[in-house]
């Protein structure tokens, strides 16, 4: 990765070496890391990315917030009213 990389991880946190970011973090060979994931949650004191550099750590649960909520009920709510008109919306055909 480049030096001004930033590396998001919205997945699942096995899926970085967290000690090999913590160390890129830490010596500028990436510019910095957004996390919503990490190994283990949550994560023991030990975790290295907890003190890393320019590392944002945040819970995986964006989705829980009250808007969020909101804007997915109304999703739902509008899929069911156009499926009953005849126009049914976010079709998957396999």
């Amino acid at each position: 990765m480049k030096k001004t990389a930033y590396l998001i991880n919205t997945a699942r946190g096995a899926l970085i070496n967290e000690t090999d970011l913590a160390h890129a973090l830490n010596n500028g060979t990436i510019a910095g890391a957004g996390l919503d994931v990490l190994s283990v949650e949550p994560p023991s004191a030990e975790n290295p990315l907890l003190s890393a550099k320019n590392c944002i750590i945040t819970p995986h649960q964006a989705w829980a917030t009250v808007e969020a909520r909101t804007r997915l009920l109304e999703i739902v709510a509008e899929n069911i009213r156009l499926f009953w008109a005849g126009n049914p919306q976010n079709v998957v055909n396999l």
